[in-house]
């Protein structure tokens, strides 16, 4: 049981998880208010199939994020554009409900980042054994062999050397106009 939960846990953390949940509980129910019954509907007419339609891509949407996680900035996208169309398309987005729901839901999954992987142990090395070292030498650049070591140059210290102004060409010295 454990083992499963676990398998759980990973495929759902390695995927945008609550926001395809949100966006396909949003396209079910959007889809649901055109079929229920006259007394809870506010209009059928023209408004029943447009509203079918967006429910089912809001539904895939959220499976394509589920499934497909590759593509969640367009599926993000896409829902949230969807979940406003269904303000005009369907019943005021099925009374707001479908549409707070699919736009939770599509900012949901395009805000997602995958978490990135753990970097491999080195070849010899024993499991949980680290070499320790300081934050300088984990920083600092490789060099090449025959390289010596440089200062590091910062941008603001290289941009005040590159625009100071010697003694020597001082333009109201020397007539308005600095030497060559």
């Amino acid at each position: 049981m454990l083992l499963i939960w676990r398998r759980w846990r990973g495929w759902r953390r390695g995927r945008p998880f609550w926001g395809g949940l949100l966006t396909v509980v949003a396209g079910a129910e959007i889809g649901v208010i055109p079929l229920a019954p006259l007394k809870v509907m506010l209009h059928q007419g023209t408004a029943g199939i447009p509203s079918v339609v967006l429910a089912l891509i809001l539904v895939v949407l959220g499976l394509s994020a589920w499934f497909s996680p590759q593509y969640r900035g367009l599926a993000g996208i896409l829902t949230v554009l969807l979940a406003a169309a269904a303000l005009v398309l369907s019943n005021l987005g099925g009374f707001m409900i479908g549409t707070l729901l699919g736009v939770v839901g599509g900012a949901l999954i395009f805000a997602w980042r995958p978490v990135p992987a753990d970097p491999p142990e080195e070849p010899g090395s024993e499991p949980g054994t680290e070499t320790e070292k300081t934050a300088h030498e984990s920083k600092a650049p490789l060099k090449r062999a025959g390289e010596e070591k440089a200062e590091p140059d910062t941008t603001l210290s290289s941009l005040a050397a590159a625009f100071s102004v010697s003694p020597d060409d001082d333009p109201s010295k020397t007539g308005g106009t600095p030497r060559s």
